[in-house]
Order: structure tokens, then C-alpha cells, then sequence
């Protein structure tokens, strides 16, 4: 590195620390389900502030009238919502304009996977957060484990429910403390059945469904372990690391007609979440997947799978080559990449390889070098 490029490295690392530092503070209360407690910790935690005289408002709160939650209301400010006519009826969000005008020292901000009613100025609650924190206002919000982006496919193995709503791994990795509010099974079904969670004629839908004990103390282990690696994370980027240690690196590659591309960049993000890594995505356009020689379905796909790596944290990189697996190492050698993800050689990516012989080119090229390679299921 020259001179000059570690002075600008220099320099660039000073800003993000200045622009670091303006940014308000953030926390993240997950829970396993609903009704584990994550709004009424927050509402505790925002009564202790006021009396340490924190200037600390409710920016949106969703109570399900469940009623122990709803009396810690009481004594709490509040910032008025803001009211949206949508199909002929009248709506509430949150007003992040008010909020940053407001500017509070701390805001309570509930249901952080939440989808804003069309006309808002964001799509997505997470994305309301980001501007308050933007603005240098600390807050508190909360989600379920099953709103993360990248444990979608696990979700719905234990459920079988497909989450609509999601938040990128990529917020979560802002936070600045992640907290679990934890409940054994026993516990959650018990509120369940006392009509803490839901409304009494939706009980016995629920037993038979979500709340069974077996999914529930799966959801319990995935909200223990994501909050056990955030707190890794956090200590390993406090903590200096010895220069001899290779930092991980992941590659995730994908086709335009991937049926299981999501799957390849959730796990391939996963991977990287726990190692606390930078990864990337790869897309290798061949002659063959030219725009106009694919689907507009298939584009379609392409630019939702770069969107979702996006903000999952990847970088995105695009290579025309009719090469495939020349690209891919010559990409891996270039980010530094010490990991390759693809998936099983059904994909459309490893009929161009099989058809070739080229997996035994990869395999061996790999073999020289210090490059894992994980093909996913």
C-alpha cells in the first residue's frame, strides 16, 4: 500500500468513526414468539429512564390489549402516530418526522420487521429506525427470531409458516446491544392458555398450531444462539484480533435460474454472521443468460436475490464471462475469499459445470490454494 492510499485509509476510517459516533445508540429485545414479554420489558425499561429524568418518548407501541402490558402505558409520553388513508379507511404508522423533530433522547419503537401502509415514507419499520438512528436519537425496539431474514428456511421447517415479514441480518448487526427475553415452553403455553397472548377463541387454534412445545423449544434455541453470536461479535470487534489470524471470507455464487438461490445467500449469510465476516455474492452471466435471452421472470428473480444479499450485507458482484468456474476463482482470489458457497448440482450453475467436467477443474484448482468449498443443501 502506498503512502498515499494508507493516508486516505487513514482518513476514511477517522470519518466513519466521527459519523460512528453521531448516530444514536441502539438496542434490540428478541424474543422466540409473541408473548414472551419483549413490549413489556421495553415499557419497564422506559419508565426506569424517565425516572432517571432520560428524556425518553413512545414512538409506536403495540400493546394486542394485552392488559398487563397495556396499564405500563400510564405515565409514559407519547409521540402522536400519524394518520394514513388507505382503501377508504383511516390508519395509523409511526411519524418519523415527528420523531426526529421531537428529537428525544431515547424512543421506544415496537415491531421492527413491521410493513408501512402504502404512502408512507418508507417501506419498512426497520428502515424508520435507521433514519431516527441517522439522526442521532438512541432506540429501543424489538422483534421475534422468526422475522430474520436469513433463518427464513429454518422458520419454516419448524412452523411450516412462510414469515412475510423480515428484517435484513444487516440491522441487527448495527445494534449496539442485542437482549433475549427468554421463557421456557412450559412458561409461554401457560400465558397461552391464561389468555395473556391472544384472545381466549384463538387459544386452542394456537395450541395445535405455533405454540407446541416441540417448535417452540427450537425457536427458543435459534433466539439463543443469534443473541450468543451478536454478543461474540461484539467482542470480537472490540477486541484486537493478532495479525497473523486470515480473516473469513464468503463467496456466494448463484445463476439466474437458481431455484434455490435464496437458500445459498441466507445460509452463505449466516455463515458470515457467525464468523463476523465480509461476503459476497457472484453472478456469473454467461452468453447464454444475456437479458435478452432469459425470462423476464428470471430477471425478475435475479434482482430480488442481488436486493435480499444486499441487505443481508453482501457485496453484489457481477461478471460476464462465458468461464464459470475460471470466474469464480479469480473472483475468490481477488476478495480474499476463504469460503465458496453453492448449492447441490441440481442448480442450473453446476449443469453448466457438470456438462463440462469443469467441477473437476474447481475441485482441483482449490485444492491448491487455502479456498474451502461448501456445497449447500
Amino acid at each position: 500500500m502506498s503512502e498515499l492510499e494508507e493516508k486516505d485509509k487513514n482518513v476514511e476510517h477517522f470519518l466513519n468513526l466521527i459519523k460512528k459516533s453521531k448516530r444514536g445508540k441502539f438496542k434490540v429485545y428478541i424474543g422466540m414468539s409473541a408473548g414472551v414479554g419483549k413490549t413489556y420489558r421495553m415499557l419497564q425499561e422506559a419508565h426506569t429512564l424517565l425516572k432517571n429524568h432520560v428524556n425518553v418518548k413512545i414512538g409506536y407501541i403495540e400493546t394486542h390489549n394485552r392488559q398487563e402490558t397495556h396499564v405500563l402505558l400510564a405515565g409514559l409520553p407519547q409521540i402522536s402516530r400519524r394518520k394514513i388513508f388507505y382503501k377508504g379507511k383511516e390508519l395509523e404508522e409511526m411519524d418519523v418526522q415527528a420523531i426526529i423533530n421531537d428529537r428525544p433522547e431515547v424512543v421506544i419503537v415496537d415491531e421492527l420487521a413491521h410493513t408501512n401502509i402504502a404512502g408512507s415514507k418508507n417501506e419498512k419499520r426497520w428502515q424508520d429506525v435507521l433514519e431516527i438512528l441517522e439522526n442521532g436519537i438512541n432506540v429501543i425496539s424489538a422483534v421475534n427470531i422468526q422475522h430474520i431474514e436469513s433463518l427464513y428456511t429454518d422458520i419454516f421447517q419448524i412452523t411450516g409458516i412462510e414469515v412475510q415479514e423480515r428484517v435484513p441480518d444487516s440491522v441487527l448487526k448495527l445494534a449496539d446491544e442485542v437482549v433475549n427475553i427468554d421463557l421456557t415452553a412450559d412458561e409461554l403455553i401457560a400465558r397461552l392458555k391464561e389468555g395473556k397472548i391472544y384472545d381466549k377463541s384463538k387459544i386452542e387454534t394456537a395450541l395445535s398450531n405455533f405454540f407446541q412445545s416441540d417448535k417452540i423449544l427450537q425457536l427458543r434455541e435459534l433466539a439463543l444462539k443469534e443473541v450468543a453470536s451478536q454478543v461474540e461479535r461484539k467482542i470480537e470487534s472490540e477486541v484486537l484480533k493478532s495479525d497473523k489470524l486470515r480473516p473469513e471470507r464468503f463467496l456466494a455464487c448463484i445463476s439466474s435460474n437458481d431455484v434455490s438461490a435464496k437458500l445459498v445467500i441466507r445460509k452463505t449469510a449466516r455463515l458470515a454472521s457467525y464468523y463476523n465476516s465480509d461476503w459476497y455474492l457472484l453472478y456469473v452471466q454467461t452468453p447464454q443468460e444475456e437479458t435478452d435471452k432469459i425470462s423476464l421472470v428470471a430477471q425478475r428473480h435475479l434482482i430480488n436475490n442481488f436486493k435480499m444479499a444486499t441487505e443481508l450485507g453482501a457485496e453484489v458482484v457481477r461478471v460476464k464471462s462465458n468461464q464459470i468456474v475460471k470466474t469464480i476463482i479469480e473472483t475468490a482470489e481477488k476478495k480474499k475469499v476463504t469460503t465458496i458457497c453453492i448449492g447441490k448440482p441440481h442448480f442450473n450453475l453446476f449443469k453448466s459445470i457438470l456438462s463440462n467436467t469443469i467441477i473437476d477443474q474447481l475441485l482441483i484448482k482449490l485444492t491448491g490454494t487455502d479456498i474451502d468449498l461448501i456445497i449447500l443443501s
